[in-house]
């Protein structure tokens, strides 16, 4: 029976995760679930799939999550050291689906607890991809990309020669506003934002989405997961969103990952890996579909491309002050204090600004100093949102 944690259990990553091993209960110890701050949600599905102990990341929802768990045995915890100790139980795979930054230290301590780590917090790689390789090598635990693109690129590149890619090319939907004409971004809402075409998603990554912040991320963890060039590394826009990524190799040849928009895949996947077992999602049927469309990823539309390109050849705390300054400026959008259109703008500012601090981008990628630039580009965020 393998024992397995969900780290962000309440979230979609999550709950498609759930999905998946309550339909096997029996292969399954659940060690720990967690969650943000839905400890009714986090509570049913400790009970259903009896799980060691519940966490809520908001220590305000402990009193209710206790109160949801009382009597089933099972233990109920809150706040950020209890989520840290969840994720350091010992266990053979876990989920790591905690959206953002906040993400990087628990799934740090699975790694160095020696498990197998099915990454969808995109963040732990941008903020921080040298420190999760040396801890997955450290600590004889493993990476397994769970974003529907890495995913894609891992397995088009099983038995295959790292040597032998010449390129990857990383597909994108283009989000709510694709088709919007530019002059009229500056009047979305959040509410338009966090409404996709093709994936169910939460309402920070949908918003992402829209922005190709999420897409911008992605490049930049597909640097860091598989080592690649960023000169190799492409993006287009395919609105079907019926291929993941494509590898293309010296000899011309393209390995592209087809399936539908269903997230089920790349979880299923990490779950089972190296085994490919049987996945209750639809499939794809060619003739319906009738076609797919590509289309160029225009970086004026989407400025969050642009600037992971600067990041990804600058390195070291680059991704880290990136990915905060983006975090920072995506709340600000949401709670409407800044037009859809500014979040790059405000990013791009945090980037110039602090990399003309000595030795802050290029310090060594730790703990400490990835926490210390975060910090520093959450304050700078904020700073230039309101001038």
């Amino acid at each position: 029976m393998r024992r397995v944690s969900i780290l962000g259990a309440t979230g979609s990553i999550g709950q498609n995760t759930i999905d998946l091993i309550a339909r096997a209960p029996e292969a399954y110890h659940v060690v720990a679930l967690t969650g943000g701050r839905n400890a009714a949600a986090l509570a049913r599905d400790a009970i259903a799939l009896r799980a060691e102990i519940a966490v809520v990341a908001d220590e305000s929802a402990l009193p209710e999550l206790r109160e949801a768990l009382a009597g089933s045995g099972i233990e109920a915890a809150g706040g950020r050291a209890a989520l840290i100790e969840a994720a350091s139980r010992p266990a053979d795979w876990v989920m790591s689906a905690i959206v953002g930054a906040a993400g990087l230290e628990p799934g740090l301590r699975a790694l160095q607890g020696g498990a197998a780590l099915a990454l969808a917090n995109k963040e732990s790689m941008v903020c921080a991809g040298p420190l999760m390789l040396k801890a997955a090598r450290d600590g004889q635990g493993s990476l397994l990309p769970v974003d529907s693109e890495h995913s894609a690129v891992f397995q088009a590149l099983i038995g295959e020669d790292l040597s032998a890619v010449e390129r990857i090319v990383i597909t994108a939907s283009g989000g709510a506003f694709r088709d919007w004409p530019l002059e009229d971004l500056d009047k979305a809402t959040p509410a338009q934002a966090a409404t996709h075409p093709n994936w169910d998603m939460g309402q920070r990554i949908t918003i992402d989405s829209a922005s190709m912040f999420n897409k911008a991320l992605e490049l930049i963890e597909t640097k860091e997961f598989f080592g690649i060039d960023p000169a190799m590394i492409e993006t287009v826009v395919h609105p079907e969103s019926m291929i993941h990524a494509l590898v293309g190799f010296r000899d011309g040849a393209l390995m592209a990952h087809v399936g539908m928009p269903d997230m089920r895949h790349a979880i299923g996947f990490a779950l089972h890996y190296p085994e490919r077992r049987a996945l209750p999602v639809e499939r794809l049927d060619l003739v319906k579909l009738g076609q797919m469309t590509f289309r160029p990823a225009c970086e004026t539309r989407w400025p969050a491309l642009r600037l992971a390109r600067g990041v990804m050849e600058a390195g070291g705390m680059a991704g880290a002050i990136f990915n905060a300054a983006k975090e920072t400026a995506l709340d600000g959008f949401i709670e409407n204090r800044i037009q859809f259109t500014r979040m790059a703008a405000v990013v791009e500012e945090v980037l110039t600004s602090l990399s003309a601090q000595t030795g802050l981008i290029d310090a060594e990628v730790t703990l400490d100093n990835v926490m210390q630039a975060d910090h520093l580009a959450r304050q700078k965020a904020r700073e230039f949102m309101t001038v």
